[in-house]
């Protein structure tokens, strides 16, 4: 199925001066310059239940605070189809959390990155924001999936090539204290002050 995709420029009202505003629309109270449209296979899209919520609001937050990538994402939630978290093809989602490996364009260098929140964009380099406008790419495709990416001034192509859950050589910083066995007796009142 082909969708007609605009590659466009947000601009808020008072901001920025257009080069033409003559080739301007009105958007929610901005300004979206049209500079090409062309035609572009996207592929499916797929949200879980549990990441939907929170993804919408910090979306309409973050394109009501002035956040031009936040776009990108509402558009990506408008068109996802919403899954359970309990359907096997949920694992091999990009979803907040998954470790994605993917390659720009027919480039041979991959790159692995995670998505995180917003938040938790800051616990290293290999973590994107979903709210970038990479991040917004990446969430709800799945491997081999080839989706246009818009970063950096260039147009590009993503490819998936991998998705995981989780990678098996990372370890929690902290775990949850075990509990005392049932039925132990601990008469010991712990350290106390003389």
């Amino acid at each position: 199925m082909l969708q007609e995709m605009q590659v466009s420029r947000v601009v808020p009202f008072g901001f920025f001066t257009l080069r033409n505003p003559d080739n301007c629309v009105d958007f929610e109270g901005a300004l979206i310059e049209q500079k090409e449209v062309a035609l572009l296979p996207l592929p499916k899209v797929s949200l879980t239940a549990s990441d939907y919520p929170r993804l919408e609001r910090i979306a309409r937050a973050a394109w009501n605070g002035g956040n031009m990538d936040a776009l990108l994402l509402v558009g990506e939630i408008n068109r996802a189809e919403i899954v359970s978290d309990e359907v096997g093809e949920a694992d091999s989602l990009v979803r907040i959390g998954s470790w994605v490996t993917y390659r720009t364009n027919w480039d041979a260098s991959r790159r692995s990155v995670q998505l995180v929140w917003p938040e938790d964009q800051s616990y290293g380099r290999d973590c994107i924001s979903v709210l970038s406008a990479l991040g917004a790419t990446l969430i709800g495709l799945r491997r081999g999936d080839r989706m246009p990416h818009i970063g950096a001034g260039s147009r590009d192509f993503i490819l998936i090539e991998n998705v995981e859950r989780s990678r098996s050589n990372v370890v929690p910083l902290f775990r949850a204290p075990t509990s005392a066995k049932a039925g132990a007796s601990d008469d010991d009142p712990g350290p106390t002050a003389a």
